[in-house]
């Protein structure tokens, strides 16, 4: 992110502008729509220029911006009509303290302006770093057309509130009172009755102020492989109402940015042979959370059911009464398919599918290899890098043919993806050729078949 949203205080400061044409007439538009003291300073200014100095709504000085015209202003805006005047005009603004844009110069600005869909308190800024201001303009469009008009009569009355609804508890109570007025209740009073939509909000704060607060809960959600586009609309559902995220080091960056900022993030990684949180601590801080009353999401890669240690987590809970729910993911093993362009089941091949985990080497070790090894098997295999050598050993030693296909798919789903294709005899010393370091899922018994109008960074050992 190079430049960094911000919305400036204007109220009672000085906003001046150099210019007085077409361009300057563009930004003094969603200027005057602040309460910033607003000063122009033309030489030739257009009509409507002149049309705001008569009213009282600019200040216009029919002269060239001068040294010390900018002294005190907050904010400055090159709009001549002319480059030359434009740069002059910067250079003088600069020395003076004010942050300032050029405009249609990006690269000699200090700040630019967004697109803005105003329902003023309601404000939403748009901006693409100037790469696309037709993309930035038809966002605009999209949003105005789904934001209502009276969504800004109802901020205001929202607004004149906040230091009553305070009185109750932070967190979760807060969240409902205003969900229920911003989204049930305001929105049918704004239409049947404004003048009564202040009254109504304190009796429905009321109501709240009477409800029993709400005990602690835990909801185990599925983070899917990485790709945030995959997590279903009731996993970002709960990560917006969450108090408490206790997350694993599978989850990918863009999952976490979609939590509530508010929300009190706990990494609790797990790293094969390498420092990790223990499954105790773990099940302490569920337990520990909820207990105060906090609505926790246990983050999980993936799907929390396949090799998640739900059960451990949910035993932790229950000896508490903490109640619980569970928000199924897209496991490893669909994505990585996916990726394959493969099905994990085919009629005619095979019509099972196995997932294993070699995180658990003794049970590792005891599974049936000789119904592994057989041709037409698909196994998928978690957490198997460091096992590669030990998996290609025992197919070989129960009858699996050299030449069976193996896939490892890295960081499924991600920008990252990639895809290795070797085979049971080549597999161990294909993997380590090959430098995978990110997470990784291994299919045995199929090959990669590129998706028709899907490309995917593929290497073929």
């Amino acid at each position: 992110m190079k430049y960094f949203p911000i919305f400036v205080s204007l109220e009672q400061n000085r906003v001046v502008v150099s210019g007085g044409g077409e361009t300057a007439v563009a930004k003094l538009r969603l200027l005057l729509k602040t309460s910033a003291h607003v000063d122009v300073f033309s030489d030739a200014p257009v009509r409507a220029v002149q049309d705001w100095a008569q009213s009282g709504h600019v200040t216009l000085h029919r002269r060239k911006l001068e040294a010390g015209d900018v002294a005190g202003a907050r904010l400055f805006y090159a709009a001549d009509e002319e480059a030359e005047e434009a740069e002059r005009a910067a250079v003088i603004a600069r020395a003076e303290g004010a942050i300032v844009n050029v405009v249609d110069n990006l690269q000699a600005s200090d700040f630019i302006t967004p697109a803005i869909v105003d329902r003023d308190p309601v404000t939403v800024a748009i901006g693409t770093e100037g790469a696309a201001p037709v993309l930035a303009r038809a966002i605009k469009a999209k949003l105005e057309e789904q934001l209502p008009p009276t969504l800004g009569a109802l901020a205001r009355v929202g607004k004149l509130f906040r230091a009553q609804a305070a009185k109750l508890p932070q967190g979760l109570p807060q969240r409902k009172f205003w969900a229920d007025y911003y989204f049930a209740r305001g929105p049918k009073l704004l239409d049947a009755a404004p003048e009564q939509a202040e009254a109504a909000l304190g009796e429905l704060l009321q109501q709240h102020m009477e409800q029993a607060p709400d005990a602690g809960h835990v909801a185990f959600v599925g983070a899917g492989p990485g790709d945030p586009e995959l997590l279903t609309l009731k996993a970002r559902n709960a990560l917006h109402e969450a108090d408490v995220v206790i997350y694993d080091g599978l989850v990918s960056a863009p999952i976490l940015e979609l939590c509530r900022r508010e929300a009190l993030m706990i990494a609790v990684g797990k790293v094969g042979f390498g420092p990790s949180t223990s499954q105790q601590k773990i099940n302490d801080l569920l337990v520990a959370h909820a207990k105060a009353g906090a609505q926790v999401v246990r983050l999980k890669g993936g799907d929390p059911t396949v090799f998640g240690r739900l059960d451990e987590e949910i035993d932790a809970l229950e000896p508490a009464q903490i109640s619980w729910h569970i928000v199924p993911g897209i496991t490893a093993a669909s994505a990585s398919i996916a990726a394959l362009g493969q099905s994990l089941t085919k009629r005619g091949r095979n019509q099972d599918v196995r997932f294993m985990t070699a995180h658990d080497m003794k049970g590792f070790a005891e599974q049936d290899w000789r119904a592994l090894a057989r041709d037409g098997e698909v196994t998928a295999v978690y957490m198997g890098k460091r096992a590669a050598r030990f998996i290609q050993g025992r197919m070989l030693m129960h009858g699996a043919n050299p030449a069976t296909p193996v896939s490892i798919v890295e960081n499924a789903s991600r920008p990252d993806q990639r895809t290795l294709a070797t085979t049971i005899a080549q597999l161990g010393a294909d993997l380590a050729a090959a430098n995978v370091t990110g997470p990784a899922l291994m299919v045995l018994g199929l090959a990669p078949r590129a998706a028709q109008g899907h490309q995917q960074q593929e290497i073929a050992l």
